[in-house]
């Protein structure tokens, strides 16, 4: 087949640059001759139509709803397998045997405590320190506990610092959890699977047994498995930019969550929690709505539609019942639970939310879910970041593997002052 070409006029001379074409997806037209030949920038501010990099990873057809890790689609991972199978194939491109699943659970699992001086670090903290900022911190800090690892030329330090960080960040985000509300460290324990163990260092206390509840283990497994890696987004961008530059692998990842935290990307779950706090009753649903559907009105509903699905989030399917298992199993009695309920019915049957495609997305039921199962609203983007760090592994991995990787360098436009020369003080 022949190389399919674009032609781009510029100042009446035809430039001729390569279309590249994926596997899936949209092709490419490939501009990196294009200064060199026109001495022209494109302008694409935040990067919406401009393809950062080349992988192999995440696939997301926002048209169609479709979500693709290494070609797997979401449901049949979420429903067939577990977190740590999905991080196996995020991490390594294929499925594990069920030799390399034991080996890579065994592996993770003996990896998940920290190093005991980690524990004075927190005491530096606030004790209302947000967990988001704990996270920033500690995770960027474990480059000083673990600097073994941080040679990122050396292929067995990467791994070392990618299995390190899979199964270290549920540790360090359960102690932020437990330092914010005053209650001692818990031990991980290597009898139990990832998400069970989180769970038990996040709400086990020493004066009494407690016993993970088998639905709500894997029902988090789940949240964890959907939020594992989303494509190029803010902070997956965030963590190869800073890689780019040779930046040890827990200062990359450490950046990645600093991008998680913005209200914008992370932070999503979260404002639908406020949102239905503010709505506050079952009663007040129907003025809500009036003033989602005027145009006038700065009120959004949060949690419904999606910036890349524009149609039905694939990941909310699997969520929506996850969390309908979750409330029938704790039995839960929550007005706002109620409200997320009625809300939901009504996006989808209303003809507004119908034609305009703002179904529930994946942040509208696992605010829900969360919530339910006792996490505090400041815990939920620290549960993203547990989750995506797999992601962000992978996708680092992938960079510094790239024989054609360069660190990264955005342009501009630039619109500020033409040169000026130096005036004296005492002559402005």
């Amino acid at each position: 087949m022949a190389e399919r070409m674009a032609t781009l006029q510029v100042d009446g001379k035809p430039v001729t640059l390569p279309v590249r074409e994926g596997s899936l997806g949209p092709a490419v037209v490939d501009i990196r001759n294009l200064y060199a030949t026109t001495d022209l920038f494109t302008f694409d501010p935040g990067f919406t139509s401009t393809a950062s990099c080349e992988s192999k990873i995440t696939f997301i057809d926002g048209d169609e709803g479709v979500l693709l890790y290494r070609g797997y689609p979401i449901d049949q991972l979420a429903e067939n397998g577990d977190f740590l199978e999905t991080a196996y194939l995020l991490l390594y491109g294929e499925l594990p045997t069920a030799g390399q699943k034991a080996e890579f659970d065994y592996r993770i699992t003996r990896h998940t405590m920290v190093h005991e001086q980690m524990a004075r670090f927190f005491q530096g903290f606030r004790r209302d320190a947000h967990p988001m900022a704990v996270m920033v911190a500690s995770v960027g800090a474990l480059s000083a506990f673990y600097h073994d690892s941080t040679n990122i030329a050396n292929p067995v330090e990467r791994m070392v610092a990618s299995t390190r960080m899979i199964a270290k960040i549920p540790t360090l985000a359960a102690m932020a959890h437990k330092y914010s509300i005053g209650q001692p460290f818990v031990y991980p324990k290597n009898d139990l699977d990832y998400t069970s163990n989180f769970l038990r260092m996040c709400f086990a206390v020493p004066c009494e047994e407690y016993r993970v509840n088998p639905i709500l283990s894997r029902a988090l497994d789940r949240i964890f498995i959907l939020h594992a890696d989303h494509e190029q987004n803010a902070s997956t961008s965030t963590v190869r930019l800073s890689g780019s530059s040779g930046a040890n692998p827990f200062a990359c990842i450490a950046a990645g969550i600093a991008s998680l935290w913005g209200p914008a990307h992370g932070g999503a779950n979260e404002a639908v929690l406020k949102m239905l706090g503010e709505i506050g009753t079952v009663e007040r649903i129907p003025q809500f709505i009036a003033r989602a559907k005027d145009k006038n009105d700065p009120f959004r509903l949060m949690g419904f539609g999606h910036r890349v699905y524009k149609n039905y989030d694939p990941r909310a399917k699997i969520m929506q019942r996850t969390t309908q298992e979750v409330l029938k199993e704790l039995g839960v009695r929550d007005p706002l639970l109620e409200v997320a309920l009625e809300l939901e019915r009504i996006a989808l049957s209303d003809d507004y939310f119908i034609e305009k495609k703002l179904y529930p997305n994946i942040d509208f039921y696992s605010g829900i879910t969360l919530k339910a199962m006792n996490f505090p609203i400041d815990m939920f983007t620290v549960l993203f970041a547990v989750a995506r760090t797999v992601g962000w592994i992978a996708q680092w991995k992938e960079m510094i593997e790239d024989p054609n990787a360069r660190i990264g360098r955005p342009r501009q436009l630039y619109t500020g002052e033409k040169r000026r020369d130096y005036v004296q003080i005492a002559k402005r």
